[in-house]
């Protein structure tokens, strides 16, 4: 492939693409075999603001980087603080050597992205928030009713756990979520046992 068929065929190919991926991807051809890597051809010109014949990178930089072989997804900021997904593809022969630059502005994905991250942030999670606080307030309750009885659960008796289960009740503790397994647990009791003390509790109110 000679020098003009080559430049001929990386210029069709960069207008192709240019189309294919619209406005925000730049394609452009860099003469290689010169270090300072002049523009040949540049399609979306607007994403780095370079023209025909610029010798800068997209980051505004004067070029004297060899390259002897592809760079492939690159992230560069313009100076004008566009976020750029940036490769280059060589293709080099006997007096030529061209480079094929894909560079896709992503900034609006990028600002979007920080925006739905932000829009998705929590502090905490709702069982926790919602939760933990009921049952460490039903600790409190429970340790205050059995503080009241004035002796170690493990010496009650069914009388004392009756008026544990009767002072909870009193101040709605049962509400909280499970508060009957929690009870249970701290009264070395079944849940079944609990249930009935509060049927109890409920037939000595009715009386």
């Amino acid at each position: 492939m000679t020098k003009k068929e080559a430049f001929s065929f990386l210029n069709r190919l960069a207008k192709g693409m240019s189309e294919m991926f619209g406005f925000s991807c730049e394609i452009v051809i860099n003469d290689l075999s010169i270090s300072s890597h002049p523009v040949l051809a540049i399609y979306n010109g607007h994403v780095s603001e370079r023209e025909v014949g610029a010798t800068t990178d997209l980051t505004g930089v004067e070029q004297q980087v060899e390259f002897e072989g592809d760079v492939i997804n690159l992230l560069a900021t313009t100076p004008h603080g566009r976020k750029v997904k940036s490769s280059t593809f060589s293709l080099k022969g006997d007096d030529y050597h061209f480079g094929l630059g894909i560079n896709y502005d992503f900034t609006p994905l990028f600002y979007a992205n920080r925006a739905l991250l932000d829009l998705m942030r929590t502090d905490v999670d709702f069982h926790s928030a919602v939760y933990t606080k009921r049952d460490h307030t039903l600790n409190d309750l429970f340790q205050q009713c059995a503080d009241r009885i004035g002796k170690p659960i493990r010496d009650m008796t069914k009388a004392d756990r009756l008026r544990i289960v009767k002072l909870l009740d009193m101040q709605d503790a049962f509400s909280y979520r499970k508060a009957v397994p929690y009870v249970a647990s701290e009264l070395g009791v079944s849940r079944y046992t609990i249930y009935k003390y509060l049927d109890e509790v409920e037939n000595l109110s009715e009386e």
